[in-house]
């Protein structure tokens, strides 16, 4: 990585947080969750559709990323996909969503999320210290492939 590159990243994380850009969530408002995997990372984005100037106006509630542990750089995509939306913490929901699937090239949120990862730190908020995965049954969710 350039020192050009590490800059622009930090000035790209810092225009992410700062308001207007992320959204106050209302818990009575359903939310879109995208999410991507690389090689090297995980990435989601949190959104939810306000009303903005009297317009729907769909945004980011939060974004989140980490690298991937050593054991999971041997999972294929569709494995990344699916263990990324579980260590979000969804399963308590089960029942109430439906998954969408969409190509990385039309939802570039949480593409761009995975591809420079954040350290899998205790200070990175999507920290997950290293041990056994838990297996975490995958009943009660709707899936839907809108193509590409």
């Amino acid at each position: 990585m350039t020192q050009e590159r590490i800059k622009a990243y930090e000035k790209i994380r810092k225009v992410l947080k700062e308001a207007p850009l992320i959204l106050i969530p209302y818990w009575n408002i359903s939310f879109e969750l995208y999410i991507d995997s690389c090689g090297d990372g995980l990435g989601a984005a949190l959104h939810q559709v306000h009303i903005i100037d009297d317009e729907p106006t769909e945004g980011p509630v939060c974004y989140i990323s980490r690298q991937i542990k050593p054991t999971e750089a041997r999972y294929g995509a569709s494995q990344m996909g699916h263990m990324l939306r579980w260590q979000i913490a969804i399963q308590e929901y089960r029942g109430n969503m439906t998954i969408v699937h969409k190509a990385g090239n039309i939802h570039n949120n949480a593409d761009g999320l995975s591809r420079w990862e954040l350290a899998n730190t205790p200070d990175n908020p999507a920290y997950v210290p290293f041990q056994a995965e838990p297996q975490i049954p995958i009943e009660g969710i709707n899936i839907t492939d809108i193509g590409t």
